[in-house]
């Protein structure tokens, strides 16, 4: 028999709208009766029915995250686990629950997106991506509703984002290389329509002009976060008659396509070509060679968006005067697939 307020009011000695109070943390309700009606909900096993609560409080305790692809294909790229596993620690120690939603295209995405906040069954959102020209984030932004970017915006620069300086990380890459000596490097980048994607292209080539350093076209690759686009990118590297000797990767996935194509090939890293990426999944550590990476603290950007979004849903109007961007700081792990001279015997 389902156990209800007026049963746990009864026992208690206090009022259904007291038990109600307790539920909501109201500000009046003593700590000796919250802690005493509290110990009663659980001994007689009460559920709050969320539904009505959040028909009270017009609040639903659940926030979304939004994927930037199907799910059975973002899967099996470890960052979004570690990132979503950030997300929902942080949402768990806050009290909110986390739904995942996501759509084969961005038309989708925004169906979603509208669908879960026009009927109220989650607070705010998360997105994991962030576009040159976004119909989700104008969308979120004109309708005024609580969301932060795991990335950052060109057209909106006030809204709450939580990002890594992926220019200077890209910097730091590259010229890891260059101090190895390398003058030939290339760079293996993302979607062209990805901000991430620009700008870890555009610290790769601050960095080569910085040094004085030659550019080649042929030696920039557009791709996806995926394996086969390093395996891919590799068959065609190779083949360059003046090809680099160094790889700059715009994700561990795709470097651990790039030793698989590099391994077919018959050429070793990093003596034939030396390798840096981003992100520093486990993964990367157990490769063979292992690989040189930006740590990029992918769990601690799920945990920071995370929070970021509660307090604004809590607090709307907080005028705390905290910064709308948050800037996750990133460092490079220098291991084997890097630590080659050319020309070294």
């Amino acid at each position: 028999m389902t156990v209800t307020i007026k049963d746990v009011a009864k026992k208690a000695g206090v009022s259904p709208s007291t038990v109600s109070r307790v539920l909501s943390g109201h500000p009046r309700i003593s700590l000796e009766t919250s802690r005493k009606v509290k110990v009663i909900m659980e001994e007689m096993g009460y559920t709050p029915n969320m539904m009505a609560k959040s028909l009270v409080s017009k609040t639903t305790n659940s926030i979304c995250i939004i994927l930037p692809k199907p799910a059975e294909e973002l899967f099996s790229n470890l960052f979004f686990m570690e990132l979503i596993r950030g997300i929902v620690t942080q949402s768990s120690r806050s009290g909110y629950d986390v739904l995942i939603s996501s759509g084969a295209n961005e038309k989708e995405e925004l169906e979603a997106v509208s669908r879960l906040l026009k009927g109220r069954r989650v607070d705010g959102v998360i997105l994991l991506y962030s576009r040159k020209d976004d119909a989700v984030i104008d969308f979120l932004e004109s309708g005024g509703y609580p969301f932060v970017l795991v990335g950052r915006s060109d057209r909106y620069e006030d809204i709450l984002s939580v990002d890594n300086d992926n220019v200077m990380a890209a910097f730091d890459a590259t010229n890891h290389l260059i101090s190895m000596g390398h003058e030939r490097i290339g760079f293996v980048s993302g979607p062209p329509n990805l901000i991430v994607s620009r700008d870890r292209l555009e610290g790769y080539r601050k960095a080569m002009l910085n040094s004085g350093l030659e550019m080649r076209t042929e030696w920039i690759v557009e791709g996806e976060f995926l394996q086969d686009s390093g395996y891919r990118a590799m068959s065609f590297f190779m083949n360059l008659p003046n090809r680099p000797t160094a790889l700059v990767a715009v994700d561990d996935m795709v470097s651990f396509g790039v030793l698989r194509g590099l391994n077919e090939l018959k050429y070793k890293v990093p003596e034939d070509l030396a390798i840096v990426s981003f992100n520093n999944i486990p993964l990367s550590e157990l490769s063979s060679p292992p690989i040189s990476s930006i740590d990029i603290g992918i769990y601690h950007l799920g945990y920071t968006a995370s929070q970021v979004l509660i307090q604004s849903i809590q607090k709307p109007d907080n005028d705390a005067g905290y910064t709308n961007r948050f800037v996750i700081p990133h460092r490079l792990i220098v291991r084997e697939s890097s630590m080659y001279a050319p020309g070294k015997k």
